[in-house]
């Protein structure tokens, strides 16, 4: 049975790269392994930080929940990211990726702080939709093809059921809110 603490980092490595854009396979870096844990952390941060707008904006109970529940994991996958890079002996190493998913992350929070209140919760849930479809993607198009170690790839193959309820939970409170 895989640790909630190796879905989590996996789910984050898929967020990284899938935020980026990074979806077209002539348009997609190969990253190492020090790549990808920047990328993780990185992309963590991120999501804690959209959860965090969500939180001080809505009022909403769907939005408040799912953001409470996307802070609440990105958090422990930062604790356990920090665990493996160091059992693993890797240094996060900076890089494209990285650095991209830092911009698209400040234009994203420029929306979601400028938008109005009454078209917070929807911009806010119609994100987290897309963002989790764009893992799905990542994972089953670049993260199992690109994995190299065993135990990573089985990883992988493990959490797409596990995404793709996450994104059942997104798509469920957008529907509520679209109402």
């Amino acid at each position: 049975m895989k640790t909630k603490a190796n879905y989590k980092l996996t789910l984050i490595c898929a967020l990284a790269i899938a935020t980026s854009g990074l979806m077209m396979a002539q348009d997609t870096p190969q990253l190492s392994d020090p790549e990808i844990a920047s990328v993780a952390v990185v992309a963590n941060q991120i999501d804690i930080d959209y959860g965090k707008v969500a939180l001080e904006r809505s009022k909403n109970k769907e939005v408040i929940d799912f953001a409470n529940r996307m802070i609440e994991d990105h958090k422990a996958v930062i604790n356990q990211a920090v665990a493996l890079v160091t059992k693993l002996g890797v240094t996060p190493m900076d890089n494209a990726v990285s650095q991209s998913l830092l911009t698209q992350s400040k234009e994203t929070l420029k929306k979601l702080n400028s938008v109005s209140k009454k078209d917070f919760d929807k911009t806010y849930i119609d994100n987290e939709v897309a963002y989790h479809e764009a893992v799905i993607s990542a994972v089953k198009d670049v993260l199992i093809v690109q994995a190299k170690n065993a135990e990573l790839k089985d990883l992988l193959e493990a959490v797409l059921p596990a995404l793709e309820a996450h994104l059942g939970h997104a798509k469920m409170a957008q529907s509520k809110i679209s109402k």
